[in-house]
């Protein structure tokens, strides 16, 4: 029998996944921005992010999602959280289940240093699962938001503007 390891190692595959968008993230700025990325994570995720990074003067709380190339997610669940943090922002990696290479990049986020575009106007998210009465109840604190809303990003540096701006403004601190 194969396991397939997208249904039953989801944790571990998104692990994996963040763990080598930081990678690449932390690359970058070694090579290209003078090692300035500093990462954190919280201990607890209230506030809907699950990665702190900072450049640039920049702070960004960051809220991770993910899928293959291959599915067709039509949208993303986003924390209202976000939108209290200093430049909060979505990062909705595609990758490749094949060979897990990642990109492109999904953004929905204001410039660096900018808040969260508003959630007032997405839908509030439902659960998937209904109650013993078969209806799924709202959650107030996630705002459905569509991929039209994101920005599509090619590659690692052009992420790395996105959250933090050039590449020389980061030079010259």
């Amino acid at each position: 029998m194969t396991i397939n390891l997208d249904v039953h190692e989801s944790v571990y595959r998104e692990r994996l996944l963040e763990h080598l968008l930081i990678g690449d993230l932390l690359k970058h700025s070694w090579l290209y921005a003078g090692a300035t990325l500093e990462v954190s994570q919280p201990s607890i995720d209230r506030s809907g992010h699950d990665v702190v990074l900072e450049a640039n003067g920049v702070t960004r709380h960051v809220q991770l999602k993910t899928s293959s190339k291959a599915a067709t997610t039509a949208s993303q669940k986003v924390h209202v959280g976000l939108s209290k943090k200093p430049s909060g922002c979505v990062i909705w990696t595609r990758f490749n289940s094949e060979s897990m290479v990642l990109g492109p990049f999904m953004f929905f986020g204001g410039e660096p240093g900018s808040s969260l575009p508003s959630l007032a106007d997405f839908p509030v998210a439902k659960h998937t699962k209904g109650n013993a009465d078969g209806v799924k109840k709202e959650r107030p604190n996630l705002r459905v938001v569509s991929i039209s809303k994101f920005r599509k990003i090619a590659n690692v540096p052009a992420l790395y503007v996105a959250l933090f701006g050039t590449v020389h403004e980061a030079l010259a601190l």
